[in-house]
């Protein structure tokens, strides 16, 4: 059933119409109304004519609590009666500085200094522009690069979209700001391709990826690189865990260069991975973490640079000031959603429910390895990827027009209209991604896998 309020042909010819979609095709809705989500509930949500989908994507890798969660909708509410608006342009108000105490408690090393955005895109942004300032007050104004990898996504402001490693995504703003090199993913199902190497143990691959990094830096002169940008698993592509010892040996790598380390986690940290921060995961403190998305669970947009004491010291005392900033970063509403979104995820033991129900996600998803489609199963907390593949003996991938008829022409729309909301991506090898809220259980892992198992077996009829 519609809401009562809700005139559904109205609201799809305004989508139709004058809704300029993110990253669409609008050319798809030619002959088709655009989808339209009217509500959620807990891990579902139901469209404009009332039908019902498992939420296997978070919204987008953010509703990690849920859908329509009384407790941070009425934060909200509470918050924007008391003071809905306030900028953190040298003033403070009482949310943005509990919630900053608040996530400074909760990261690791001495992450103390917290520096909010409204999105993702922003905090890289502004990780970037603090990493290039920070060494022209401390002597080395020559250090403005950063290093990142291979089809990564690292959002879409032009500072961010230079670091960002999908070529696609880039072509049609280029130039973009200069300073930004490119080094391999941690993809370890594909280690043969990437490294020229048969047969490397995922240790050797891990060291192998690391080094390259170092490679690059030297090649670059460490004189000029500022930072290395990394996700603790990476998201484009179809979620690439890093190999053991990977991180330690980036750590090691940037110490010795004076680089930066950026951990950015705007999909992997709060629960995503099972742990607050997604460096937590792999045993790494970086320099600065970027974040966003599940820090509210959805429910109110924000997100954070937080930077290490030592990269604000240069800031303490003098004239030095950080020109940068953004008009809702930290705002009021905002603020007090995540604040009672990490009351949540202490009242529920939401870390624990992933630690423990992580094997039974992975183990229902390993299941699919017995459709011929199937190449990989990997990720890691509730953050999978399931690479498709034409041949699996061989790892033979699609070609362009393959791709494109099995991802757009058939995957995406027949998973959905199976009842699941998920991803599938090729900007890297085709894949299918799934990251469900972080309240979900077996039951839901159970039709997850069900609904995958019956659309993947349609596709190589299809194929």
């Amino acid at each position: 059933m519609t809401r009562p309020d809700t005139d559904t042909a109205a609201v799809l010819k305004a989508a139709q119409d004058n809704l300029w979609m993110h990253f669409t095709r609008h050319s798809s809705y030619d002959a088709t109304e655009i989808p339209t989500i009217t509500r959620g509930d807990g891990a579902y949500i139901y469209d404009i004519h009332g039908k019902r989908y498992l939420d296997g994507l978070s919204g987008l890798f953010v509703v990690q609590m849920g859908h329509g969660r009384a407790e941070l909708a009425e934060a909200a509410a509470k918050q924007a009666q008391e003071l809905a608006f306030f900028p953190l342009w040298s003033y403070a108000h009482p949310k943005a500085a509990e919630l900053a105490g608040r996530l400074a408690d909760l990261t690791p090393g001495d992450l103390n200094r917290v520096f909010f955005t409204t999105g993702g895109g922003e905090a890289v942004e502004t990780a970037w522009k603090l990493a290039k300032q920070y060494f022209k007050l401390t002597g080395k104004p020559g250090k403005y690069k950063v290093v990142s990898r291979s089809i990564a996504y690292h959002g879409t402001p032009q500072g961010a979209l230079s670091i960002t490693g999908i070529p696609m995504f880039k072509a049609p703003f280029e130039p973009l700001v200069p300073g930004s090199i490119r080094v391999p993913n941690t993809n370890y199902y594909r280690a043969d391709e990437i490294t020229g190497v048969p047969g490397m143990t995922p240790e050797q691959f891990g060291r192998w990826a690391a080094d390259q990094v170092g490679k690059a830096i030297e090649m670059e002169g460490p004189e000029t690189v500022a930072a290395v940008f990394v996700e603790p698993v990476q998201n484009a592509g179809g979620c690439f865990p890093p190999p053991p010892g990977y991180f330690q040996r980036l750590r090691e790598i940037c110490d010795t260069h004076d680089v930066l380390l950026v951990s950015d986690e705007v999909i992997c940290a709060f629960g995503r991975l099972g742990t607050m921060f997604g460096g937590q995961k792999f045993d790494y403190v970086p320099d600065i973490i970027t974040c966003a998305k599940g820090l509210t669970s959805g429910y109110s947009p924000i997100g954070a640079m937080i930077a290490s004491e030592r990269l604000f010291e240069p800031f303490a005392s003098g004239d030095a000031m950080f020109g940068h900033g953004y008009t809702f970063g930290g705002h009021p509403v905002s603020s007090a959603v995540a604040l009672a979104n990490l009351d949540l995820f202490e009242r529920e033991d939401v870390l624990g429910h992933v630690q423990r129900n992580e094997p039974v996600f992975r183990a229902t998803l390993e299941k699919l390895r017995d459709l011929p489609i199937v190449g990989d199963v990997r990720g890691a907390g509730y953050f999978y990827g399931i690479e498709l593949v034409k041949d699996r003996d061989t790892k033979e991938t699609f070609d362009d027009d393959e791709s494109e008829r099995l991802l757009r022409g058939f995957l995406s729309k027949a998973l959905y209209e199976a009842g699941l909301y998920c991803r599938a991506d090729d900007r890297g090898d085709p894949v299918v991604q799934l990251a469900p809220p972080l309240t979900c259980g077996p039951a839901e892992f159970d039709e997850i896998e069900s609904i995958l198992r019956s659309v993947l077996t349609e596709a190589w009829k299809r194929l």
